[in-house]
């Protein structure tokens, strides 16, 4: 007999594909912890499957999530005709950081958004490299970057500095602190033939640090940053809940008259300073996703 979650999994199965033809990606998500009892999200990722497991505390105490993540590697490896190798599990667990390195696998799969293509590394890292449910962002980034001098501040694999070049940005900026990120965002750049040069920079920086010594100036920035970090020019821990006023202000003051700055944080609880002005809170959950995972704000300058 068929599992919950197989079940489900199928049901899901036509209406998403079909909807992810017309949104134009080959990367969405298929299960959205739709089932409480089967506490995963599955994302395709242009033919692969990307499994992130949220075990529960009994779960775990009594050993059944063993059994249920050995259901999931089956169901998904059936259900939508891929072999088993081709299925990569993963834990969330509290502390964990979606940076970190798990592995060197480096099982990579390019896939297309928009008509733009993206490196994701389905092995190695808890995230694939590519946020799933930034994707109504990106698309509004890309439409308002025309002509736009563009900052991406703890850019990632830098797929918003993509969007932002094919949206004719006129100048990109994207840094991040991490050397692997920065050369992952120039191979995306590379993907959608996007070559660097003096209007174009990858910067391998501490994005706080940066700030305060940069005097470039900007029409459209994006600040995504982790919910905690050490930082050389905070001279201890950055907390996103805490120091988010400061990072916004620093944001707003690199900010071009008429200028916007989009916001965006994960962490779960967070409250935006009422003291931040001008900031419009974005629906931007994408239809592919039951439940948010990232807040959004457009914030004028």
């Amino acid at each position: 007999m068929a599992s919950d979650f197989e079940n489900r999994l199928r049901k899901n199965l036509k209406p998403r594909f079909a909807w992810a033809r017309k949104e134009g990606t080959d990367a969405f998500r298929l299960y959205d912890l739709d089932i409480p009892e089967w506490p995963f999200a599955v994302d395709w990722y242009a033919g692969s499957v990307h499994v992130m497991e949220y075990p529960r505390r009994r779960q775990l105490r009594d050993g059944s999530i063993d059994e249920a993540r050995a259901e999931v590697r089956r169901a998904a490896s059936d259900v939508l005709g891929v072999p088993a190798a081709r299925v990569f599990l993963k834990t969330h667990e509290r502390g964990s950081g979606q940076y970190e390195r798990l592995g060197a696998g480096a099982q990579t799969v390019v896939v297309t958004e928009h008509g733009l293509r993206f490196e994701c590394n389905l092995s190695d890292y808890l995230d694939a490299g590519l946020f799933l449910d930034h994707r109504p962002t990106r698309q509004r980034v890309r439409g308002e970057a025309k002509g736009q001098r563009f900052l991406n501040l703890f850019a990632y694999t830098g797929s918003f500095t993509v969007h932002a070049r094919a949206g004719g940005a006129t100048h990109t900026t994207t840094v991040d602190l991490s050397n692997t990120y920065c050369e992952w965002a120039e191979r995306n750049l590379a993907l959608n033939g996007f070559a660097p040069d003096a209007k174009h920079r990858v910067l391998r920086d501490d994005v706080l640090a940066w700030l305060t010594h940069t005097s470039d100036t900007f029409d459209l920035i994006v600040c995504d940053p982790p919910s905690f970090s050490s930082s050389k020019k905070m001279g201890r821990r950055f907390e996103v809940q805490r120091d988010h006023r400061w990072l916004i202000d620093a944001c707003r003051a690199r900010l071009t008259p008429g200028g916007a700055l989009y916001f965006s944080t994960n962490f779960q609880g967070f409250a935006l300073d009422p003291r931040v002005t001008s900031a419009e809170a974005l629906s931007s959950l994408p239809a592919d996703f039951r439940r948010p995972v990232q807040r959004t704000w457009r914030i004028s300058g």
